[in-house]
């Protein structure tokens, strides 16, 4: 694969890793993912394996998460595959500089993109996503997914701070959210930051143990 851009978000340990496609008249041809490649460009996947790809699709207006789960931890690496995702991490180790600050990542899909993104999420974080149109993504997972060890913090908790992220694709979250967005029962139940912080689970993730 060729891989023409590494890029830290904000929060700098949230990568997104960009890729070519190779058009013609036909349309487009691209590698998506190749170890080596990543291995040798993206210095901390050598260190990673991948031992589950989940494909999610959502309709328009969906909201997801915010999902985190340990033993095993779990970073997934996130692309847009049809429609259009936004993605959203939000930082809960403890002890960091940005515990608490939610950002947001737009992640459209076209044919006619020369390129197409990755966006890593690494263990540490909650992650989620919200849709404008009916959308599938595909992820790639470091853990496989363990039930018993996964929680979620409500995308909607007042006392998540916002202040790093776009203030245009907050204002489309809110106006998804103010309209009924669509969620599962067990996201709506979703802990609160406060709620998490107080949690004796929250000792499994402290800043600089990842």
């Amino acid at each position: 694969m060729k891989i023409i851009e590494i890029k830290s978000l904000v929060i700098p340990e949230v990568k997104v890793i960009r890729y070519a496609r190779f058009s013609d008249d036909r349309g487009y041809f691209t590698e998506t993912f190749r170890k080596s490649d990543f291995a040798g460009q993206v210095p901390f996947f050598k260190a990673l394996d991948f031992y589950q790809i989940n494909e999610s699709c959502s309709k328009k207006n969906v909201v997801r998460g915010l999902h985190f789960q340990w033993n095993p931890y779990m970073g997934k690496l996130v692309r847009t595959v049809v429609g259009q995702m936004v993605d959203i991490v939000l930082d809960i180790r403890l002890n960091s500089p940005t515990f608490g600050k939610a950002i947001a990542y737009d992640m459209p899909a076209s044919r006619d993109q020369k390129f197409g993104d990755w966006i890593w999420v690494p263990p540490g974080f909650a992650h989620g996503n919200f849709y404008e149109q009916d959308t599938i993504i595909e992820y790639f997972c470091s853990g496989e997914w363990s039930p018993q060890c996964e929680l979620g913090i409500n995308p909607h908790s007042a006392d998540i701070d916002w202040s790093l992220c776009d203030p245009n694709i907050k204002k489309r979250f809110d106006q998804i959210s103010a309209h009924g967005a669509l969620m599962a029962d067990k996201d709506r139940q979703g802990l609160s930051l406060s709620d998490w912080k107080k949690d004796s689970r929250s000792q499994f993730f402290v800043y600089g143990a990842f």
